[in-house]
């Protein structure tokens, strides 16, 4: 006998809203899936880790070596498209590059144009949405737009001359195009399924659809920046990411899902990080430990979102580390638990908020034949 509250037909928020917090949805985001492509998420993993073992040591070696930052954020596109089907994987790539270099561009030209620290965020927000449609629109897959708002985020500053706006723009660009050439040069090794077999790929939602999300991530990315400014959290744009993770979920239960497996692996991973920076490493130890937590993140992170978090953390607290040339030290490990878990609150609040009676629905059928 069915209990009333996991009644399909009961499609009020306050009955999703309890489901969300049944044991069953704690234990489910525990669970451990099979890589769709292990040979796939592993190559992907080194052809970014490749990416920043070559890029990175020249650029410490140029004049130029406080560019770091933003050419790490260059090697993050060789993620994209490990799916796609024969043919599409260098296209996304490229696209992908481009959308990279111009969220670095479009912040910086904010930043060289005056735009105070609300302004920016304001704009983050809105990229937020940006960057989600775009991203289902081109079916870019794993890992989604969050790689996108990292690099606005990390494009943020007080005030810069129009030579850095054009050096932190090549920077990012110069990697991105590197990146694209091991992909095109590493491409026979990827199993690249025929364009007519159905592939792992994300099919593509309505227009409708679409828009309805990106406003719903503009939204909750905004109020997500306000909470943390409200809480005098150090680094809002952390917590526009964490509601931006969670709420690019497709169902419900992916959002929690999503929500607990962040929390779960960046308090982790953010005390994996800490204890690292405490030891004051060098530059070289740095950049070889992000090329390795680039490879391990993409061997685990299908399994398990949380596992993936784990290395995900410290690697982002490094590349952040990197960039602000050390002007940001261990503590921020702690500022990276505090901004995901206002960032995470607010995604699945909002998305219990938003969600269509259909999406309710699912979510209560879904537990029905759970239990």
């Amino acid at each position: 006998m069915t209990s009333p509250q996991l009644q399909p037909a009961r499609t009020r928020r306050r009955d999703a809203a309890r489901l969300l917090l049944h044991p069953e949805q704690f234990k489910d985001s525990l669970s451990l899936t099979r890589q769709a492509s292990l040979r796939n998420a592993t190559l992907a993993g080194f052809q970014a880790a490749l990416t920043v073992a070559v890029a990175l040591p020249l650029v410490v070696l140029s004049p130029w070596a406080q560019l770091i930052g933003f050419a790490s954020l260059g090697a993050l596109v060789a993620l994209f498209g490990r799916f796609a089907p024969a043919g599409r994987r260098q296209s996304i790539v490229l696209q992908c590059g481009l959308l990279q270099t111009a969220a670095v561009l479009l912040m910086s030209l904010a930043a060289w144009l005056g735009a105070s620290q609300g302004l920016q965020l304001i704009l983050l927000a809105l990229w937020c949405g940006v960057a989600l449609f775009v991203s289902i629109a081109g079916r870019f897959g794993a890992p989604g737009a969050l790689i996108f708002v990292f690099a606005a985020s990390a494009a943020m500053a007080p005030e810069l001359t129009l030579g850095q706006v054009v050096e932190r723009s090549a920077a990012t660009a110069i990697v991105a195009a590197l990146a694209w050439l091991i992909c095109l040069a590493t491409e026979a090794v990827r199993h690249a399924p025929p364009p007519a077999r159905d592939t792992p790929e994300d099919p593509l939602p309505p227009l409708r659809s679409r828009l309805i999300a990106a406003a719903r991530t503009v939204a909750g990315a905004a109020l997500a920046i306000g909470a943390s400014l409200v809480l005098d959290g150090q680094h809002p744009a952390w917590a526009a990411m964490g509601a931006l993770a969670v709420m690019q979920g497709p169902q419900l239960h992916i959002v929690m899902n999503r929500a607990l497996q962040r929390m779960g692996g960046t308090v982790i991973g953010a005390l994996l990080a800490w204890l690292l920076l405490l030891q004051d490493p060098s530059v070289w130890i740095l950049i070889a430990a992000l090329a390795a937590l680039q490879l391990l993140t993409e061997m685990v992170i299908g399994v398990n979102y949380a596992l993936g978090q784990v290395l995900v953390t410290p690697m982002a607290l490094l590349m952040t580390y990197l960039g602000a040339g050390r002007a940001v030290g261990p503590d921020m490990a702690s500022d990276r638990i505090l901004e995901t878990l206002i960032g995470v609150a607010v995604g699945v609040v909002l998305s219990v908020a938003f969600s269509s009676a259909d999406e309710r629905t699912h979510l209560a059928r879904r537990r029905v034949r759970t239990d």
